[in-house]
């Protein structure tokens, strides 16, 4: 993409309500713009980002064997009354009728959709276990919006619901999405720890939440030192197996949320292991049994009788954890995006646009890039230097490359890594191939 084609409206002062640096520097480097409270337009720089981390999920998903679908953002209100959820779920559930003056709503969460639908086609048990997940729009009223997309009423969400026969079947679809869960957040460059969680309005029986450690996180995280330093599991991890190994050793070291916090066990740790950090919540899982099927009567013949069948639910905050990944990787200048989420891999600069070399060396740098695959943004405006220097420190890109008047001269570009800010000189001659080695092998699973 050429700078002069796309949309990039920056801001030189910081809003007033931008407290967090992920609601400050999305504001700045023009990814998102408010338009009421906690809701959000996507302009094209954050909409690039946002795609490539929904992009992960679903491809996680569906190598865990969960099969996708997508639900209406606007759900009947009598599936709600069918779960007893509708009046206990409170204001944060945005309510209304249609012209027939029928109540709906819009959905905050998909529980009773799902179990709807699932109830509606599967007619033996052994047409069990199911696995489905969606990724779609949700709204929550809530009652003061903030932080930008890390707390908004409108946010994209993935869901995914499984529908088990058996308790024990339940658990190793719940092991299958922690796992999945684990090589997700790798991928996407951010360290999650899976730690014991409050069920909520959710309700169920097991729940673990993922949590990015920052500063300027939500809740309070009591765990220990050697979990965050965990390696994930490998890409040859087979979702298949026996998971039990896998889970114990992420939940064996004590791990919680603040609601779920046991002082004797935190001190029991070794004092130079035990840590007490913020954390952001990016992923939920729970299971909760027959907290859904019962009440919608939800039931299957099985070889044992007849049985309402076990569910769990799993969320990924899509949107919000564009929001993560900037309070996890930025610094006073803006953001510094890893590669799989960056909105563009390679800038381009322009060190002087409308100078005959600098001009055709960089369109053809452009175009040998774009056709070896490369996601490139060229800086073709005529803005000065620092201006463009600038910018590009802002938006994050992961390699900055300039090239002015007396490198073309020379035959070479500077090349920036933005996280480190190492700079070196590399030939013109061979460039793509120097920027294609340094990218790809980022872009891998981890």
């Amino acid at each position: 993409m050429k700078l002069s084609r796309t949309y990039l409206p920056l801001l030189k002062e910081t809003p007033a309500e931008a407290v967090i640096a992920s609601h400050r520097l999305m504001l700045r480097s023009g990814m998102v713009r408010q338009q009421a409270a906690g809701i959000y337009a996507w302009l094209p720089l954050g909409l690039k980002v946002l795609k490539k981390v929904e992009a992960i999920v679903r491809e996680e998903q569906e190598r865990a064997g969960v099969a996708e679908l997508l639900m209406p953002t606007i759900q009947p209100a009598s599936l709600w009354h069918q779960s007893g959820r509708y009046d206990a779920y409170g204001p944060e559930m945005l309510r209304l009728k249609d012209r027939h003056g029928r109540d709906m709503l819009y959905g905050p969460t998909n529980e009773e959709m799902i179990t709807e639908l699932v109830r509606a086609g599967i007619k033996s048990y052994k047409e069990l276990p199911k696995t489905l997940f969606h990724i779609q729009w949700k709204f929550r009223d809530e009652v003061r919006p903030r932080f930008g997309v890390m707390r908004g009423r409108e946010f994209l969400m993935k869901d995914a619901y499984s529908f088990d026969l058996s308790p024990e079947a339940a658990r190793r679809s719940y092991l299958r999405f922690f796992a999945a869960y684990l090589r997700t957040f790798a991928r996407l460059g951010v360290k999650a720890i899976p730690v014991r969680a409050d069920t909520g309005p959710i309700g169920g029986k097991l729940s673990h939440e993922f949590v990015v450690l920052a500063e300027t996180g939500e809740s309070e995280v009591f765990t220990a030192k050697g979990l965050v330093e965990k390696t994930p599991p490998p890409t040859s991890l087979d979702y298949d197996g026996d998971l039990e190994p896998l889970f114990a050793e992420w939940t064996g070291t004590y791990a919680a949320t603040d609601e779920m916090h046991d002082e004797a066990a935190f001190l029991a740790l070794p004092e130079d292991q035990r840590l007490q950090a913020r954390g952001i919540e990016v992923g939920h899982i729970f299971y909760f049994g027959t907290k859904y099927s019962e009440p919608m009567q939800f039931a299957v013949e099985g070889p044992d009788g007849r049985a309402f069948v076990e569910m769990g639910s799993y969320g990924i905050g899509v949107s919000r954890l564009v929001g993560a990944l900037i309070e996890a990787h930025h610094d006073d200048q803006g953001c510094r995006w890893p590669v799989p989420v960056a909105p563009y891999e390679v800038g381009l600069v322009n060190l002087k646009t409308g100078h005959d070399g600098t001009d055709g060396a960089c369109h053809r740098l452009y175009d040998e890039a774009v056709a070896a695959g490369l996601d490139v943004l060229l800086d073709d405006s005529g803005d000065r230097a620092g201006e463009k220097f600038a910018r590009m420190d802002l938006i994050g890109l992961p390699l900055i490359v300039t090239i002015g008047p007396r490198g073309v001269e020379a035959g070479q570009a500077e090349v920036k890594d933005r996280r480190t800010g190492a700079k070196q000189e590399v030939p013109l001659t061979g460039l793509v191939d120097y920027l294609r080695s340094a990218i790809l092998p980022q872009r891998r699973l981890a």
